[in-house]
């Protein structure tokens, strides 16, 4: 199983805000630098979090992003189960373009759905809390990239 980068993206902007401890506006821009990703592709995930209620953004001059809920009721899986538009493992998972010929007899897929079963068994097991529990950890990971990406714009 493989996570798209939209879903990979959404952990990592919820995982820095919920690093920001005084529950400060963070603009996309912040986010965009610190991680060296795109801040237009950043803009379609923090639109999605936001209609999903996961984020509050606040337009305007001094506007930014915060977490819409509280990191402990952000559950990791219901959050993939958001983000992720099909979890198509194998062909035989989307029955409307099906073409495998062995699908009749196959036990692939059976065993498949289990494994999948299992990662989400995990996964809800999990909340945006607990992957930011080492906040002090994380938060000097980011001050370094921030100072960082400052340099190099200089």
């Amino acid at each position: 199983m493989r996570m798209t980068q939209y879903s990979d993206y959404s952990l990592r902007v919820l995982m820095y805000l919920a690093t920001q401890m005084d529950g400060r506006l963070v603009q996309i821009k912040e986010i965009a630098d610190t991680y060296k990703i795109s801040k237009n592709h950043l803009m379609k995930v923090t639109h999605e979090l936001s209609k999903l209620g996961f984020i509050k953004t606040v337009r305007g001059r001094n506007g930014g992003i915060t977490l819409g809920k509280n990191p402990e009721e952000i559950n990791i899986g219901a959050l993939i189960r958001r983000t992720e538009e099909d979890f198509y493992l194998v062909e035989c998972f989307d029955a409307a373009n099906n073409t495998c010929i062995i699908s009749p007899a196959c036990k692939l897929k059976g065993v498949l759905n289990k494994a999948l079963k299992a990662y989400f068994e995990v996964l809800d097991q999990y909340t945006l809390a607990d992957l930011t529990q080492n906040t002090d950890q994380l938060q000097s990971l980011f001050s370094i990239e921030q100072a960082n990406a400052l340099a190099e714009s200089e």
